[in-house]
């Protein structure tokens, strides 16, 4: 009646094991570090990348714990905060010879120092929030009326395009705010013209009025248009924040918007604020180029002669020199899209371009005129121009088009990235920044650390002083709990946060009314009379439902906080929905084998060890 199968027990010390494993790392803590990524994207981090900066630190004398390579940067983990410093310093030196021109990024910050056999089996410690791991905290300002006025600008010269295509004639086109005004010879040519908008421009809205002789049209912007414009520049900010911060190897960084025209932007564990807030404020344009051909360019290029009159010299991506004309035939603001894929007749990787309405005709005639020519994409950061790509101009191009060539997959997919997130789709102005120090996240720590355990041990100890050994089975199973959500927590990689601590501390309160529920209805079996392995078998058995009602009718209320709230809500949230789940296991399968395996064994079983058993009409005589 009350044994379990040899499978049942496999499956919890399987988990048991698990669970343990990947709750390990969290007990190690975090070691001050290094870190090296590209600043530029010609720039290549790599095992070449490593040799250099161990060669660096070897010079300098500073002995790190660990230099790995980590994605797409170089981690160096060092013993104490002074050798960090010192290892900056050096690596620096070393990496950056003009600091005016870094191909690197050199940051401080903290890593786990779990050893790496945990590390080989994807054990990784849960990311803490910026209350407990300490680090900076953003307030972004985004420039809408910046964002407005650029879309009102495409808009006004796509309309006077299109106004030569049609031959409309039109007088002092000019953009006034969010609105273009024209004036117009007469009212047929001004019913033309609300017809064109009408077709080709549905984000515009016309109002005609007499101005003399003539017609003055002001289209202005419709207002569901510019929240699509609030809203996509918002988006694309946020976007390109979150590639810029990726330079940074911060773990779990919260980019959200606040808002409609601010972004947050949290930063755990980065200690160097000045390093942040260069690479936040980092601008990047895009500009396209027609290669310079002519034989003096071809010299400069091979001997490093004089550049002809009229082009410049920049470097490709394999360092090579390149000479392009200084005419720019279309910026970035034109591209609309950057999609990586395969070319469906060379199976080659390639990327796929979109531009607006106006970049599609510059294109069209660029491409006519400078067949089987090449056009290059150069990227500028902080003045710098480098050239992504010079791929030769095949066919005539318009709002579409695609680049091929040899690329591999990862190059077509970081060329796609670099084009579609290169700049910001408008300007920010940081308006609030705090730090919080590593200090001050480890007394948070604490104080969360110590709240869990001194629930966790008067709980145990009332559930001991109350329900005997069930009390304390019910101890292990609230054990078990914690440590099945910690390693959940881990596995997911999720973040801990001050809030996430008390939901943590909530959970075992909440976990351990099942076992009282257990408890008490075993108590109730005996009472009425049962016999002790049918009241343990009941117990359970009829206990069940209501756990299952109680934790379910919670779990939706906890839903209900992640799906609608955000930050610190949410981060409750999380660890109360999973906190429920693991209870649910922990406090009736777990307890159950532990019961089990003490009393299913003893056939002829006489009593049990849950308190005291009152029975009804019991009575005491002097």
């Amino acid at each position: 009646m009350n044994r379990y199968p040899i499978w049942k027990y496999l499956v919890l010390a399987v988990t048991l094991v698990i669970a343990a494993l990947y709750t390990l790392p969290n007990f190690f803590g975090e070691a001050p570090a290094v870190q090296v990524s590209s600043l530029k994207a010609m720039t290549k981090v790599d095992e070449s990348t490593v040799g250099r900066v161990e060669e660096a630190l070897k010079n300098a004398g500073v002995k790190a714990e660990e230099v790995v390579l980590d994605g797409n940067s170089v981690r160096a983990r060092f013993d104490t905060p002074d050798n960090q410093l010192r290892a900056k310093d050096a690596l620096q030196k070393a990496l950056i010879p003009d600091p005016s021109n870094p191909t690197f990024i050199v940051a401080l910050n903290l890593v786990s120092r779990s050893p790496t056999w945990l590390r080989s089996v994807h054990a990784m410690p849960m990311y803490l929030g910026l209350d407990l791991r300490g680090g900076v905290h953003f307030m972004l300002q985004v420039d809408m009326q910046a964002a407005l006025t650029k879309r009102a600008d495409s808009l006004a010269g796509d309309l006077r395009l299109a106004l030569r295509e049609k031959s409309l004639r039109y007088e002092d086109l000019v953009r006034d705010g969010n609105s273009v005004q024209m004036r117009l010879p007469d009212q047929a040519t001004a019913n033309a013209v609300e017809r064109l908008l009408q077709e080709q421009f549905a984000d515009l809205q016309a109002r005609t009025s007499a101005d003399g002789a003539k017609i003055r049209l002001v289209a202005s912007i419709r207002p569901e248009a510019l929240r699509k414009v609030q809203d996509q520049a918002l988006k694309q900010n946020i976007t390109t924040l979150h590639n810029r911060i990726n330079e940074l190897g911060v773990s779990e960084p919260v980019i959200q918007q606040q808002g409609i025209d601010r972004i947050v932007v949290q930063l755990p564990g980065v200690q160097d604020t000045a390093k942040a807030k260069d690479i936040l404020g980092r601008t990047a344009t895009l500009e396209m180029r027609l290669v310079d051909e002519s034989a003096e360019a071809r010299a400069a290029e091979i001997g490093g002669g004089l550049v002809p009159f009229n082009s410049e010299r920049f470097i490709d991506r394999e360092g090579r020199p390149i000479i392009l004309k200084k005419r720019v035939e279309l910026t970035g603001e034109s591209l609309t899209d950057a999609q990586p894929g395969f070319d469906s007749q060379t199976q080659q990787p390639k990327v796929d371009l979109t531009v607006d309405a106006k970049g599609g005709r510059i294109m069209r005639d660029v491409s006519r005129e400078n067949l089987k020519k090449r056009m290059a994409i150069v990227l500028f950061e902080k003045g710098k121009g480098e050239v992504l790509t010079a791929p030769v101009i095949q066919g005539e191009l318009g709002n579409r088009f695609q680049i091929s060539g040899s690329m591999s997959t990862v190059e077509a997919n970081d060329l796609a990235l670099l084009l579609r997130a290169g700049s910001l789709a408008a300007p920010m102005d940081i308006i609030e920044e705090r730090t919080i120090g590593p200090s001050l996240g480890a007394e948070n720590i604490a104080k969360g650390f110590n709240s869990v355990t001194w629930g966790f041990v008067a709980i145990v100890i009332f559930m001991a002083a109350y329900y005997m050994l069930f009390g304390l089975i019910s101890g292990l199973a609230l054990a078990v709990n914690l440590l099945l959500l910690v390693a959940v927590l881990s596995m997911l990689q999720a973040t801990l946060t001050l809030p996430g601590m008390a939901a943590m501390a909530l959970a075992l309160g909440m976990a351990i009314d099942s076992n009282v529920l257990i408890n008490e209805r075993v108590r109730e079996e005996l009472r009425n009379g049962a016999a002790p392995q049918a009241a343990i078998h009941a117990g359970y058995e009829r206990a069940w439902a209501t756990i299952l009602d109680s934790n379910i009718t919670t779990l939706i209320a906890g839903l209900a906080l992640l799906i609608f709230g955000s930050g610190p809500v949410r981060g409750f949230a999380v660890v109360h929905c999973i906190g429920i789940v693991t209870s649910m296991f922990s406090a009736v399968f777990f307890s159950r084998g532990l019961v089990n395996l003490w009393y299913g064994r003893q056939k002829k079983l006489k009593s049990v060890s849950i308190g005291t058993v009152w029975r009804p009409g019991a009575s005491t005589k002097p």
